[in-house]
């Protein structure tokens, strides 16, 4: 009977698309019980090789199905309820329903059993709308979020107004692939074809859900032609009703169709707020969920900067790499003006970009002996970046803050001396006797770098009341490690011992950094060694500042310049792994486009304090890079700024 379900779906493949056998497999294929058995073998070997892949983003990855019905017209005839399960089931957070004629006054909205629900309504005109965002009180929090949807149905629909577009959508899959109904039309008239074909859905659901599902070449050609123009969101069209029922059988289940086609979404929360911004700025990728978990997928741009995710523009600084990262092996194909100008075999794709524009990934897989796409990313957009882009710092100098430069603060070798100094920046005389202390080390790969380079930081925070004392300290290789902690712990002990002739108060001595300089003082705070030979403990320490820090070095094999790669060394110079009460409150911070995998110890190293039962703040720098957070510090408005020097005055 196997073979007349076979026979019966070559007949029709053979009418619909001609005798000539296309270069991709036909749903008849497919659905070969010998395929889909292979199907599902490969499905497996890919759960089996998939690697949990570094955090590289700032950003959490929520899975969402995007234009999904529930009781809202005659040809829907799934519920509500049966939506929440799907999802639940299958690990969706954020379910956008798209009503017909508009949202229903009873469509879910908000949380529920951890999902997320947004409504809005699916247009004549081939459009997906979601309304406004508003306040309680009724202001604008987000503009209208319009899409092109059934984009084949409507090939001369209006862009202009829309955000995106649906660059695949399932419904129409199914629509345009007549062959996979006509089979099934044919099988109900069939009493043991209807058995072969429901009996390979009970088991293979999935592989035979998906067999009728191929990339619409046209819909990507116009999504390129519009990325040339300007940033446009590519998005998967779930369009799940629950409604292919034959016979009493359900060829539809919202559960399957959730994992064969979903959006995923970067952003820092799971609120609607958070993720339509996602959506508005490209912030996440397509994917063909049923063949593999793509969780953890990474696509964008790199230089000396930092790190800019797909959605994002990354100006094109010194050598600009473009980079993507799969969990499983695949045939990555990186795509530049609707052509491919990269491609390999494997989990990493790199390619030194040379001209502005948008580059987007495609990664497929080789499943029941046919290639097959896992993977749509959005694009990450490239463009010049010339000398009068790069923002300045603050170079205001507050005449009434006294500096006072080039104070030695360690006894050591001569050639050493120029970098065992520090510089302070003395707040303007007040009528209470002290005011606190902020010592602040410097960042740049524990390699490079000197007080010289942050009059601006000095003088921002002094003109808030707070001493701010600048060291220098010795760099590798020059000064293997540990010099860079050991200046750090004399640094600090310079200031215990003499800050009050200064000013300052010796019991509220905060210390920080950024990079390299969050790594050190967050070291010192959380191991004692280093302060031991002054007689000195982390007691004395008030409060610690890390912005954009280093925590745990046990990771990979960056920086052997500085630690080598002995695990012992690089985890003994890891903050992470001595964090114990009593230890200082922290304030953590991280940016939007930071260095890979900076975010991720962020948020490890906060609730690790937390867990501890230390006292931590984490705080998400929006719309920075690297390099620029920490000139955009010493501006006057700047978020992070103030949040710091709140932290600091507040204890």
């Amino acid at each position: 009977m196997r073979a007349r379900l076979i026979q019966l779906g070559w007949c029709l493949s053979a009418a619909v698309l001609g005798a000539t056998e296309p270069a991709r497999l036909t749903p008849a294929q497919r659905l070969e019980p010998a395929r889909l058995q292979a199907v599902e073998a490969d499905r497996a070997r890919f759960a089996r090789e998939r690697v949990a892949l570094l955090d590289l983003w700032s950003k959490e990855d929520y899975r969402a199905v995007l234009h999904v019905h529930a009781e809202d017209s005659d040809h829907t005839l799934g519920t509500r309820e049966q939506v929440l399960v799907a999802a639940r089931k299958t690990g969706v957070r954020v379910v956008m329903f798209t009503d017909h004629g508009g949202p229903l006054t009873n469509t879910w909205r908000g949380r529920r059993e951890g999902v997320l629900f947004i409504a809005g309504s699916e247009e004549s005109e081939g459009q997906l709308r979601f309304p406004p965002l508003t306040t309680a009180a009724g202001a604008v929090r987000d503009a209208e979020l319009k899409f092109a949807c059934h984009v084949e149905d409507h090939p001369d629909a209006d862009l202009k107004g829309c955000v995106g577009m649906e660059i695949c959508n399932r419904h129409t899959d199914q629509k345009l692939d007549r062959t996979m109904s006509e089979i099934v039309s044919r099988a109900a008239g069939d009493a043991e074809l209807w058995k072969s074909l429901t009996n390979s859905f009970a088991r293979w659901p999935d592989a035979v859900f998906a067999a009728g599902s191929d990339p619409r070449p046209e819909l990507f050609g116009r999504w390129d032609r519009e990325l040339r123009k300007r940033r446009f969101t590519g998005i998967a069209g779930n369009d799940a009703h629950q409604n292919v029922i034959v016979k009493g059988f359900n060829f539809d289940p919202y559960e399957v169709s959730f994992r064969h086609l979903t959006t995923h979404l970067l952003a820092p929360e799971l609120t609607e707020e958070s993720i339509r911004m996602a959506l508005r700025r490209g912030h996440g990728y397509v994917a063909h969920d049923w063949l593999a978990d793509p969780t953890g997928f990474a696509f964008g741009a790199m230089n000396n900067l930092g790190v800019f995710p797909m959605g994002d523009k990354a100006p094109m600084q010194g050598t600009t790499t473009v980079m993507g990262l799969t969990p499983v092996a695949s045939h990555q194909k990186l795509i530049f003006e609707g052509r491919v100008i990269a491609e390999t075999n494997g989990t990493n794709l790199t390619f030194k970009a040379k001209q502005r524009g948008a580059y987007r990934l495609e990664a497929w897989l080789t499943v029941g002996g046919e290639e097959r796409p896992w993977i749509y990313s959005n694009p990450v957009y490239l463009e010049d970046h010339g000398l009068f882009d790069i923002p300045l710092p603050n170079g205001l100098e507050t005449p009434e803050v006294a500096v006072k430069k080039d104070i030695a603060y360690a006894q050591g070798r001569p050639e050493d001396e120029p970098k065992q100094k520090l510089d302070l920046y003395i707040p303007p005389t007040r009528a209470s006797a002290s005011v606190p202390v902020f010592v602040f080390m410097h960042g740049g790969a524990w390699r490079f770098g000197d007080r010289a380079l942050y009059p601006p930081v000095g003088h921002r925070f002094a003109r808030e009341g707070i001493l701010t004392v600048i060291p220098s300290y010795r760099l590798a290789p020059k000064s293997p490690w540990p010099a860079q902690a050991e200046d750090t712990a004399a640094a600090f002990a310079w200031t215990v011992r003499h800050i009050a002739e200064h000013g300052g108060d010796t019991n509220r001595i905060f210390i920080g950094g950024h990079s390299a300089g969050g790594h050190l003082t967050s070291l010192l705070a959380c191991n004692d060694r280093f302060l031991k030979p002054y007689g000195l403990s982390s007691s004395l320490i008030k409060g610690v500042v890390s912005l954009s820090g280093v925590y745990n070095l046990d990771v990979g094999d960056a920086m052997t310049s500085v630690f080598g790669r002995e695990r012992g060394v690089r985890r003994d110079a890891s903050p992470l792994f001595f964090v114990q009460a009593p230890a200082p409150p922290f304030f953590v911070s991280y940016c939007e486009w930071d260095y890979p995998t900076l975010p991720a110890q962020a948020k490890i190293f906060h609730a690790a304090l937390r867990q501890a039962g230390i006292a931590s703040e984490l705080f998400f720098t929006p719309r920075d890079n690297h390099i620029y957070e920490m000139i955009s510090l010493t501006q006057e408005n700047d978020e992070t700024a103030k949040a710091v020097i709140q932290f600091i005055l507040g204890h």
